[in-house]
């Protein structure tokens, strides 16, 4: 359990910094950012498995209930990564941050509806409270916030089909990515023919340090997260990713300069309420620590 949480918080910790990342990349189209996380992150990997020599798990993967939970994984994942990598490229990194505050309580529903994890009264009171934030939201800007809800649903699927996957932390990613892999090296090949490949075109060494830094930012926290999503419940996980969403917002808000009305803090409020409740009364549930004698 402690290592668990240990892993989760640094991975959300990364994740929270992420926008100083890609606002570093605003002059690379999104696709290709996503095209360069995936195959990066697979030579990343590669380097790893081959140091640790971890290849057993390949016969693992020939079993189709196996091989498919990870083939559906690794789309939500890009998707996800496409989204955000969108959100924050366009000035919608406080968006962003609302879809995963939104994603703990995510969890909760997904632990209930799949998992049959149980859910106390005020937890329902949680749920229905941020809710009612969204619904707030979209009144007040005439859209349903989508980046928001994509974000939280896509990567609270992606967070279940890891804490029930066959595989374990640094092996399901690399079989994530080995699928995923055809698909980007296929676009890459695309826009090199057509002269289109930011990597091959551009004057700046710092543009393709970072692309090729895609990999092992992207892989690392992403470890980091499976390993401690298989260690802790998703109750938890949802408390640590507060981590995540609160850096982010701070950074849109201060560091970006992004719009945040008093329209968009009422909605904003009422999330957070609804979190510091469902937060509140976990701790008060806690048991107390055994006493050390």
């Amino acid at each position: 359990m402690r290592s668990g949480i240990i892993y989760a918080a640094l991975a959300f910790l990364c994740w929270g910094m992420f926008p100083i990342y890609f606002h570093a990349l605003g002059d690379v189209p999104p696709m290709q950012i996503l095209a360069h996380r995936m195959l990066w992150s697979l030579g990343f990997l590669l380097i790893v498995l081959l140091l640790r020599r971890q290849w057993k798990w390949l016969n693992v993967v020939r079993q189709p209930r196996v091989f498919f939970s990870f083939v559906l994984s690794a789309l939500l994942l890009s998707a996800n990564w496409l989204v955000y990598i969108w959100s924050v490229t366009n000035h919608h990194v406080i968006e962003a941050s609302l879809g995963y505050f939104i994603n703990p309580l995510v969890n909760i529903m997904l632990g209930y509806l799949i998992l049959k994890e149980r859910l106390r009264a005020v937890q329902w009171v949680a749920i229905a409270i941020a809710a009612l934030g969204v619904a707030w939201l979209t009144w007040q800007t005439g859209t349903v916030p989508w980046i928001a809800l994509f974000l939280a649903f896509s990567f609270g699927s992606y967070g279940l089909l890891r804490k029930t996957a066959a595989l374990g932390a640094l092996e399901g990613l690399s079989f994530e990515t080995i699928v995923l892999f055809p698909l980007a090296a296929a676009y890459v090949i695309w826009l090199t023919v057509n002269g289109q490949n930011v990597f091959i075109n551009t004057d700046s060494d710092t543009t393709r340090v970072l692309l090729v830094m895609a990999g092992p930012l992207t892989a690392i926290p992403l470890l980091l997260f499976a390993s401690g999503a298989r260690r802790i419940p998703l109750s938890i996980l949802g408390l640590l990713q507060y981590l995540s969403p609160t850096l982010q917002f701070l950074l849109g808000v201060w560091l970006f300069k992004e719009a945040f009305t008093a329209d968009r803090l009422v909605g904003f409020a009422l999330i957070w309420s609804a979190l510091i409740l469902f937060a509140g009364e976990g701790l008060l549930r806690r048991p107390p620590a055994p006493v050390k004698r």
